[in-house]
């Protein structure tokens, strides 16, 4: 006979039971597999350190404070929890400092609060007082700074065992907890000591009102001739704060080295009639002696935008010129007729001691109506050629030049060896590299040969120099094209400082937020502190 086949509710069924079965002997093997003993002692060692860093972190954000007093200052002192470090410093209602003081896992900031107005007076009236605070503010800060990390690592194991013991109430678990805090946060603030880095003070982040920048930060000549010396750095800032706070509503004399020469770089304004009253600011709150554009100052470079030069007057110091790919020879010409406007087209000029070269783009690209004498559609190579042509009149004028300006950077290479730094702008992005130092020259082989020049003659016919070359970023923040993107293009530009020998000393980065956005920030950067890749040398090309 045959068998009847099963019906499908008799097979789903049967499957069903299969199913179930075997779920019932894996639950019943994970079931035993949880209840192993070494399974429970994995959960129970998780929940305690869990617990522990919770409750450390708890009791840190929450109590890990310390009260010191610096200079004519009471401050509070405060740890948190952070990915990179750091010290901020806060300095209402003048801003903040930013120092890159430290790695791990622990960001320190300092709250200065109310002013004693008896110790100010005296840090004013007496120079000798204003550099004993100076020498006393280190001391005041180290003491803080370790009663701090005190009082962080006992918050810590605190919170630690408050937790455990309200979680667990178990006094095995609980002090495991509190162990547990205690590597952590020693832990990491030993790490954040073995990576400090004292000399980040004369290195410091300035975010807050563009005018005061200068007042808080302090003169860059002093702080980078002197940046190895901890204290004075300290000493410096603190004297400057004081006097800030002293003067209630007026803002402190700003007093340069006399031996300083400031120039500001602008690059790419692409029309933004903002620019101005940025460049005319900064002019003023940093007594610069003279502006340096790097060219593309318009968009489309016609004649109905020669206008827009017409504010440069108002800047009232030297404004040095060289034309950009955006900017026309007819916005050349405008920028030549103003009346404090300094127009570089492959040649030189002097403004406070500096020696200063520059050539135009050859390239023009936006509007085709308004040609350029090198033509409208100039290959890539025409850049180089362009910095082959600077180079040769700079060797040609017998004269140490100091600056080269470009508006592309890819003109600088035929500069590197020549001038210590070339600026240019062009990328809309700010960077600072050391250029390839150039091959030395390969003789020809149909020449006869003869004697080598020693090191020394070859030095005297043209000394090679290490060339830096800072590409400013857009002061116009791009123009309109700037507002494509959802952030909108940041306003750069930056402060040179050049001492009486007429070398680089250090420089400010300021960047100002956006087209509608109100946030300023400014970088210190001082020559020797910043990491420079190594120059490689490169086949030369002429």
């Amino acid at each position: 006979m045959m068998r009847e086949r099963p019906s499908w509710r008799q097979r789903w069924r049967s499957a069903t039971e299969l199913t179930g079965r075997a779920a019932g002997r894996t639950a019943g093997l994970t079931g035993r597999v949880f209840r192993h003993r070494w399974a429970r002692r994995v959960r129970v060692a998780t929940a305690v350190g869990l617990t522990g860093v919770a409750g450390a972190l708890i009791g840190v954000m929450l109590f890990a404070r310390a009260d010191i007093n610096v200079g004519p200052f009471s401050a509070e002192m405060s740890v948190e929890p952070s990915v990179t470090g750091g010290t901020e410093i806060n300095i209402p209602p003048l801003g903040s400092l930013h120092l890159d003081s430290h790695r791990g896992p622990v960001h320190l900031r300092v709250d200065l609060g109310s002013l004693d107005q008896s110790r100010t007076e005296a840090l004013i009236d007496n120079p000798s007082a204003i550099s004993s605070a100076g020498d006393r503010a280190v001391d005041e800060v180290v003491a803080g700074v370790s009663r701090l990390g005190l009082r962080t690592m006992g918050l810590g194991v605190l919170g630690a065992l408050l937790l455990a013991a309200l979680t667990f109430r178990d006094v095995r678990r609980t002090a495991a907890a509190g162990a547990t805090a205690l590597v952590v946060t020693g832990g990491s603030l030993g790490l954040a000591a073995g990576t400090l880095r004292p000399d980040s003070i004369s290195e410091p982040r300035y975010e807050g009102l563009l005018i005061n920048a200068p007042a808080v930060v302090g003169d860059a000549r002093r702080i980078a001739d002197n940046y190895g010396r901890y204290a004075e750095q300290l000493q410096t800032i603190l004297g400057n704060v004081s006097r800030v706070y002293s003067t209630i509503s007026a803002l402190p004399v700003y007093e340069p080295a006399g031996n300083t020469t400031r120039l500001l770089h602008v690059s790419d304004l692409h029309l933004n009639p903002a620019s101005w009253g940025l460049i005319r600011t900064v002019v003023e709150t940093f007594e610069i002696d003279a502006v340096i554009d790097t060219g593309d100052i318009v968009d489309w470079g016609s004649s109905a935008e020669t206008g827009y030069v017409s504010s440069i007057p108002s800047i009232q110091v030297p404004y040095i010129y060289v034309r950009g790919n955006h900017d026309s020879t007819a916005i050349q010409a405008a920028v030549a007729a103003q009346s404090n406007a300094i127009v570089l087209d492959n040649g030189l000029a002097e403004v406070d001691g500096l020696t200063i070269a520059g050539i135009g783009d050859p390239q023009f690209t936006p509007d085709k109506s308004e040609t350029n004498e090198a033509g409208d559609d100039a290959a890539p190579e025409l850049l180089t050629t362009a910095g082959e042509n600077l180079a040769q009149t700079i060797r040609g004028s017998g004269k140490q030049v100091d600056i080269a300006l470009v508006h592309d950077p890819a003109m600088a290479q035929p500069l590197s060896g020549l001038v210590p730094l070339v600026l240019a702008g062009h990328q809309h992005s700010r960077s600072v590299t050391m250029l390839p130092a150039p091959a030395p020259p390969t003789p020809d082989p149909s020449v006869s040969a003869s004697p080598a020049p020693s090191p020394s003659a070859l030095a005297a016919i043209q000394p090679v120099v290490p060339t830096r070359l800072m590409v400013e970023g857009s002061t116009g923040g791009a123009g309109l094209r700037g507002l494509e993107n959802d952030d909108p293009t940041p306003l750069s530009l930056s402060v040179l400082y050049f001492d009486e020998n007429r070398e680089l000393k250090a420089y400010d980065d300021i960047q100002l937020g956006g087209t509608g956005q109100s946030n300023v920030e400014m970088q210190r950067n001082v020559i020797g502190l910043e990491e420079q890749p190594t120059p490689t040398p490169v086949p030369s090309t002429s």
